[in-house]
């Protein structure tokens, strides 16, 4: 293998050459470095750092004078931050001006949050100092427990003096002239109990109730509600176990207006002196009063004058009074259910019942139970009989006088299980107990007046009420003679069933259970009216911290209140204004009328008593 020859120097050559060549050498190597390092920095900073570098940093090359080299000296630039760059400079260019304003935005909210943050924790705390001066508050806040079942429920009952309550129980002959009331306040209010000889109703849970017996059925309810509290500052509402209903039956006939009123002002002058009664000046107080509101209403203070005054006292306006009867022109009275002969102890008694219900076989199209009012000019009575009498598909059941079938709860229940619909006009008043046991037998009602119960009993029937019941005007019956037959028979059957299967539901929120016993899950007319009652009260007190006010509210106008749909709150006119018509005289009552409703009630309870 051939080799290329090595180029050969001699020692002396190179001894001659080396101090020249090793100079030069030096020089050219400190220039190319420093060249070098100008040119890497040049590009480093200027070509990538472009815009994104302060344009005060200045490269500066500073030449040392030395013979042998040249140093470079190149002040640092301060401290780059976000070097990581996007491949295209306009991306950087606005990423970069974005990071800066957010950097910005972000010192500037962090500041401002320092700053704001103080005043927000200070008009929180001023916020709630504000509403802790509600007295109220601890009660609206117990809804926030979600661990306690009765947060928002709780109900504080007064204890009031016994001359007020269970001392009129002791004195209960006194309590009607023509009823032994005695026999009626038996068995916590519900009467005694009725015998199923002809298989009409239950073995069990059947009494012989009085219609005018609520007072004491609700009180004996009240000891069984799951929420009372002996703490009033929870309370979602009070209640006054006053036996109003039977305070004014004992002194109705025969007694001076001081009598009737007598225990009226001494109630309201207790409750005044209350602390409980300074939370809210008594707007959060309810009580029930088994009777129609006409009795309660006496316009004047002649001794001719019907009934007691205390629903005009002024105390007790802002109380919410329970009645069977309400009026349509007052905001002050409540309607609830008559009580009927059935009163369950268990959910099983009633689903057992309305199971019944569903399977009977209803003979009659229609049916009346109830006598005609001739000294009354506006009452259709007299032609709905008559309609009863020429129809072969009407059942009519007539009282009167003396001895009647109408008298008895076992004819009157057999009669409303075998029609599909039952007529209920006005009776002495614009309501009637009828109606709710005919509701209990599946019947389904035909109503003629709105304030028999489309008016009245708004917590616990459907506002729907095409739903369950069938409207025919009494003008159709009075003036204009139409078929009560005629007009039934015209509704599709399978609408009757569904209609009849709504009446059927509703049958829990309309009977009052057994005051010695409690419900398991259903709700009746007891429990219906609570709730309706708290939620009154609730929303009045939100209103109130809200600073909201019903400026625009008209009391005669109050039947129309009732029919509002959740968050309305103004009224206009309305397809039943004729019905409402108001009365000449003042205060929202119908005066004379309403008197004479009333004194025809107590003689209707004569005539029964007979």
């Amino acid at each position: 293998m051939r080799r290329r020859p090595t180029t050969t120097i001699l020692p002396e050559q190179m001894d001659k050459g080396m101090p020249k060549n090793q100079q030069t050498r030096l020089c050219f190597l400190a220039s190319l470095s420093a060249l070098f390092w100008v040119l890497l920095l040049y590009f480093h900073f200027v070509v990538l750092g472009n815009s994104n570098v302060d344009e005060s940093v200045q490269l500066s090359i500073i030449p040392v004078a030395t013979q042998s080299h040249i140093t470079s000296v190149i002040t640092s630039p301060p401290e780059v931050t976000n070097l990581a760059k996007s491949p295209y400079p306009e991306l950087n260019k606005e990423t970069s001006l974005a990071q800066s304003s957010e950097e910005k935005e972000t010192s500037h909210a962090q500041s401002s949050k320092e700053k704001e943050t103080p005043d927000l924790e200070m008009k929180k705390e001023s916020h709630d100092r504000e509403l802790d001066n509600y007295p109220f508050m601890r009660a609206l806040r117990t809804v926030e427990n979600k661990s306690d079942p009765c947060g928002g429920r709780y109900i504080y009952v007064h204890d009031l003096p016994p001359r007020f309550n269970e001392d009129m129980l002791k004195e209960c002959k006194s309590l009607s002239l023509w009823t032994n009331m005695c026999t009626f306040t038996s068995n916590a209010g519900l009467g005694p109990p009725l015998e199923n000889v002809e298989g009409v109703f239950s073995n069990t849970g059947w009494y012989a109730t009085n219609q005018f017996a609520v007072d004491v059925i609700f009180s004996n309810r009240m000891k069984q509600y799951d929420c009372l509290t002996t703490d009033s500052s929870i309370a979602a509402a009070i209640f006054v176990p006053f036996y109003a209903g039977f305070d004014i039956a004992r002194y109705l006939w025969g007694y001076n207006i001081s009598v009737r009123d007598a225990a009226s002002l001494n109630l309201v002058d207790w409750l005044m002196k209350r602390p409980e009664w300074k939370i809210m000046g008594g707007k959060d107080h309810f009580l029930v009063a088994g009777r129609i509101t006409w009795d309660f209403r006496r316009l004047t203070d002649l001794e001719s004058d019907w009934g007691n005054k205390l629903l005009f006292l002024p105390a007790a306006k802002n109380m919410s009074m329970l009645v069977v009867e309400s009026s349509p022109w007052n905001a002050n009275d409540f309607g609830i259910p008559y009580p009927t002969y059935f009163h369950p102890a268990k959910d099983a008694d009633v689903f057992i019942w309305q199971d019944r219900m569903r399977k009977l076989e209803r003979k009659w199209l229609f049916s009346f139970a109830g006598a005609p009012r001739p000294g009354n000019t506006k009452s259709i009575r007299g032609q709905i009989i008559d309609q009863c009498r020429t129809s072969k598909v009407g059942k009519l059941l007539e009282c009167d006088f003396g001895e009647s079938k109408c008298h008895s709860p076992s004819s009157i229940m057999q009669m409303f299980q075998s029609s599909l619909f039952c007529l209920q006009p006005q009776g002495d008043s614009y309501t009637r107990r009828s109606a709710f046991d005919s509701m209990l037998a599946g019947c389904i009602p035909v109503f003629f007046h709105p304030g028999s119960a489309y008016t009245q009993y708004t917590w616990h029937l459907p506002k729907n009420f095409s739903s369950y019941s069938v409207f025919i005007p009494e003008d159709d019956i009075r003036k204009r003679n139409v078929s009560i037959e005629e007009r039934l028979g015209q509704i599709p059957p399978e609408q009757v069933k569904a209609m009849r299967e709504e009446v059927i539901s509703l049958i829990p929120r309309l009977i009052y259970a057994d005051p010695r016993s409690k419900l398991e899950t259903l709700k009746d007319a007891f429990d219906v009216a609570v709730q309706a009652v708290i939620g009154k009260v609730t929303k009045l007190r939100k209103d109130i911290i809200g600073g909201q006010t019903d400026d625009n509210f008209v009391e005669e106008n109050s039947w129309k209140y009732d029919l509002l749909e959740e968050g309305q709150r103004e009224v206009g006119p309305h397809e039943w204004d004729p019905f409402f018509s108001k009365p000449k005289d003042q205060n929202g009552d119908s005066g004379g009328s309403s008197a004479e409703a009333a004194k025809n009630s107590w003689k209707n309870e004569q005539r029964h008593q007979s």
